[in-house]
């Protein structure tokens, strides 16, 4: 029948940020003023330079077809990049070009997973890596998110610090035998929280153990506010084992761009350029071109980016700690707060539905990251401040209503 659709896609469904961005609109259609702190996009510009290099790249024909894992120039220049930022040196070999960090995940995810492989996430965590295990035939393991033990951080009053990485104690017991794959995101989507090195090294001793390979996320590692975000890559016998994804949305607010890459061992590289080939083809020609004004160009942009982000992160943080009932921790990254929310009694989905439907603001229940984000709200500052402030006074006076 016409309706028999293959296992692997009847049980996707939307990404959560997309689903509420599109019903956003829709109430923006009917009228409606809406606050957009849903999605997880930049709201500067593209750098100028940035910008230019692209739109001179097609004007001077860089618009045919490129060899499926990237253009010699890119692999090149995010080696030259991407390893020094880790204390790490990688070659062009092990690099593989995609149109966004999505594709790059999706491929490698596909090359490493079997059916029936487990593979460990982060909950909550970015909805995709679930979508994407179960698509290989893979099955979830979910292991909650707890503040870090090796950072030495006392909680903020009241409130907790933020979900770093995985609970240790409940890792240790989920990895085993049958795990292929561990998936971390540092600086997280969607609690902000930054990996320790303590914690890190506890959990790369764990993997050492297994044969199971590494994926970091680490497409939020230039949104760093305190310290920074050390890759597991870096620690003794795991660079072997090891994906890192990353991209340009984030960094160098390119998210229609579609521009994203991972680095990994060359015999795996040979493996997704497969999937690439066979999938999307290729990555525009002039997008990879601006990609190498942005690793190699001007990077004061970038800088200012990040300032402006940790102002709107503090001024966001001690605004949603004003309102009763809220209880806020302060990120280290990203440009995400996750409040706890549990005061009010209701589901996080009842609570993002009736905020935007009663005060008009977007945002994202927690537990479209998962089970374990019941409770909690997801809230995007990457947004000016007026409108920061103006969603925070529409939540509280909503709140105050329940």
């Amino acid at each position: 029948m016409l309706k028999d659709f293959a296992p692997r896609v009847r049980e996707l469904a939307p990404e959560g940020a997309y689903a509420v961005l599109a019903r956003a609109k829709a109430l923006e259609a009917q009228g409606r003023d809406i606050i957009h702190l849903e999605i997880g996009q930049p709201d500067f510009p593209t750098p100028s330079h940035i910008a230019a290099a692209g739109a001179e790249a097609i004007r001077a024909g860089h618009t045919r077809y490129t060899p499926p894992a990237g253009s010699h120039d890119l692999r090149v220049a995010i080696a030259e990049t991407a390893g020094p930022r880790r204390g790490l040196q990688f070659a062009p070999e092990e690099v593989v070009v995609g149109p966004g960090a999505k594709p790059a995940m999706f491929c490698a995810i596909m090359a490493l997973v079997a059916p029936g492989d487990e593979v460990i996430l982060p909950d909550p965590g970015f909805p995709s890596y679930s979508a994407t295990i179960r698509v290989a035939g893979g099955v979830p393991v979910p292991v909650r998110l707890a503040p870090g033990k090796g950072d030495g951080r006392q909680p903020q009053g009241d409130v907790p610090p933020s979900p770093q990485t995985f609970d240790m104690d409940e890792f240790e017991a989920r990895i085993g035998p049958r795990t292929r794959l561990v998936i971390l995101n540092s600086p997280s989507n969607p609690t902000g929280g930054v990996a320790q090195p303590a914690d890190l090294e506890r959990l790369a001793a764990a993997v050492r153990r297994t044969d199971a390979w590494v994926l970091s996320d680490e497409i939020y590692t230039q949104q760093i506010y305190e310290g920074e975000a050390p890759t597991i890559a870096a620690l003794p016998g795991m660079r072997e084992r090891t994906v890192i994804i990353d991209g340009f949305s984030k960094t160098y607010s390119m998210t229609g761009w579609r521009l994203g890459y991972g680095i990994m061992p060359a015999e795996l590289v040979e493996r997704v350029d497969l999937l690439l080939t066979h999938s999307v083809g290729c990555t525009a020609d002039f997008t990879q071109v601006a990609g190498v004004a942005a690793l190699c160009g001007d990077q004061s942009e970038v800088a200012v980016m990040r300032d402006s982000y940790r102002v709107r992160r503090d001024r966001t943080v001690a605004l949603l700690n004003g309102v009763p009932g809220i209880r806020c921790p302060l990120p280290e990254g990203a440009f995400y707060v996750f409040p706890d929310v549990r005061s009010f009694g209701r589901s996080s989905k009842w609570l993002a539905d009736y905020l935007l439907d009663r005060a008009g603001v977007a945002l994202l229940a927690g537990s479209d990251f998962g089970a374990n984000g019941e409770g909690y709200l997801r809230i995007s500052y990457a947004t000016s401040m007026e409108l920061i402030q103006a969603a925070v006074e529409r939540m509280a006076q909503a709140l105050a209503a329940l």
